[in-house]
């Protein structure tokens, strides 16, 4: 095992990256703890704590240590527990009303996609961009009045910076190929723009952080036509709590961002991978979509 000491900095930046995607959020102690120890104290307390009081050891009284050994010249043991300062609290973000009229403001001042792509990256605001690696923004033609969004950036898609990579991102190239489209063609986002720890779902406060910035999206692009992909974009969209399977094949007239568009999902291309299966499913939404092109 190599000391973080003799790492240098791309070692130290692979290992932490190694962390994040393994859903290690943060480092608490400064030094280490014997939690064996303290587990093994932890029972002999509740022990003693169930047995009737006539039965519990006294504690020994702690005297006064005397007088020869205050002379001595030999100094006490230091309390590394007592002398450490507490480590400070990591900086965070607060997600409250607060962080979403901030990000409402940045995302309403871009006046173009590169703007707003500028103003996500410099913001702050949300917890989730403490422990992603990139802010994973929309990719491809903004003016095909296309868009094709899903709910969160993976480890794919966090590492390389752009969203629907790896595996998922070549079926997704295989599904929209059977239909006369590439991912050139089309916009390509998620709802949230940071990969949450663990791929764990995000928060409500969280959500409502990252909207301004999904609606300004909209907006900028003035899509005619959406393709959502899995529950989540569905229920955001639709305003359902159904599954994807309740929700995809059939066509919705929404209004989001200010922009008027027909909305239809499907599952999502990490849920095929799981379920090759429902690849049926997900053919017929694709022909369906096909027709409205």
């Amino acid at each position: 095992m190599n000391a973080t000491q003799t790492l240098d900095a791309q070692e130290l930046a692979a290992l932490l990256h190694f962390y994040a995607d393994s859903g290690v959020e943060w480092l608490v102690e400064d030094e280490p703890v014997d939690r064996f120890a303290q587990f093994a104290a932890q029972k002999a307390a509740q022990a003693e704590a169930k047995m009737p009081a006539s039965a519990r050891q006294p504690q020994p009284v702690q005297n006064d240590p005397a007088p020869t050994s205050r002379t001595s010249g030999a100094s006490p043991a230091p309390n590394r527990a007592a002398a450490r300062p507490a480590a400070p609290a990591p900086s965070v973000a607060v997600p409250d009303s607060e962080a979403v009229a901030s990000a409402r403001f940045a995302a309403e001042s871009a006046r173009s996609l590169a703007e707003l792509k500028t103003a996500l990256e410099a913001f702050t605001g949300c917890n989730l961009k403490n422990g992603a690696r990139s802010t994973v923004f929309a990719s491809g033609d903004p003016s095909s009045g296309i868009m094709v969004i899903g709910p969160t950036p993976n480890a794919d898609d966090d590492r390389d910076g752009l969203p629907f990579s790896g595996r998922q991102g070549q079926l997704l190239d295989r599904m929209l190929g059977a239909i006369g489209l590439a991912r050139e063609a089309v916009l390509l986002t998620n709802i949230i723009p940071w990969r949450p720890p663990g791929n764990r779902m995000p928060s409500d406060a969280e959500l409502e952080i990252c909207r301004p910035f999904l609606e300004r999206q909209v907006a900028l692009a003035e899509p005619k036509l959406l393709l959502l992909l899995g529950n989540f974009p569905a229920r955001f969209f639709f305003g359902a709590n159904g599954t994807i399977h309740s929700l995809r094949g059939e066509w919705r007239d929404i209004t989001f961002g200010g922009i008027d568009a027909a909305a239809i999902a499907t599952l999502h291309p990490q849920e095929l991978l799981a379920a090759p299966a429902n690849k049926a499913l997900a053919w017929q939404d694709l022909l369906t979509f096909k027709k409205r092109l």
